[in-house]
């Protein structure tokens, strides 16, 4: 998944965006209210990480601009301002938690899973796909509790898929998904053609996966 991170600390902007590489997030790092902007104005994100101290604004004004051009983003305020007017003025613009500075940032990464089950209207640990079973937080794909063997990015693939099963994803969406915002001249389908393919390879070892679709002209879609 993918994630902008508003900090202006350098330091904690660095160890957050090394800690959430290591969890196989894409991470993009915006240090002032106007790169924020620009950011999700132009570029889809599955996370915004959002300081609320910025030395050229404040990250309720991004917060309350960017929900106004309708940001899906899941959003966590993280901030060393303690005061309650704060976090309910955060909650109330569309943010999705809030976390006062210094945090822990494995309570980071839960509070995030957290989000996407309830987002994603996951009550379990353990997703149902067919006759596999997809650990979200343990990221392993199993097949009567043996674990399907998967590269990174093929796991990453099928995860987002699941996700927003039923739903067309088009082969720009699950590359921005995959590999962060792209610049247009280095937009390869074949990334994501090659994905898919090695991914019906190994899973048409256990079953047949007619609900991996393609739909042409468009993209792909998860049909379950």
């Amino acid at each position: 998944m993918t994630v902008l991170i508003v900090e202006d600390e350098r330091t904690l902007a660095r160890e957050l965006g090394i800690f959430l590489y290591q969890q196989n997030f894409t991470c993009t790092i915006a240090r002032t209210a106007r790169e924020a902007s620009q950011q999700l104005a132009d570029n889809a994100f599955d996370f915004v990480l959002l300081d609320l101290g910025l030395p050229d604004g404040d990250g309720l004004s991004v917060l309350a601009e960017a929900k106004r051009n309708e940001l899906t983003a899941a959003v966590i305020i993280l901030t060393a301002r303690g005061g309650v007017e704060d976090r309910i003025g955060g909650l109330e613009l569309g943010a999705d938690d809030y976390l006062a500075k210094p945090f822990s940032l494995p309570e980071l990464l839960a509070r995030m899973h957290a989000i996407t089950r309830r987002r994603f209207g996951l009550h379990k640990p353990l997703v149902p796909v067919s006759t596999f079973q997809l650990d979200l937080q343990a990221r392993r794909l199993l097949h009567q509790g043996q674990e399907v063997a998967l590269s990174i990015k093929e796991f990453d693939v099928l995860s987002y898929l699941v996700l927003h099963k039923n739903r067309v994803l088009t082969r720009l969406q699950l590359t921005e998904h995959i590999w962060g915002n792209l610049p247009e001249s280095g937009f390869d389908s074949n990334y994501i053609d090659a994905h898919i393919k090695n991914l019906r390879r190994k899973l048409g070892q256990y079953e047949d996966v007619e609900w991996l679709e393609t739909v042409r002209g468009m993209g792909y879609r998860v049909r379950l």
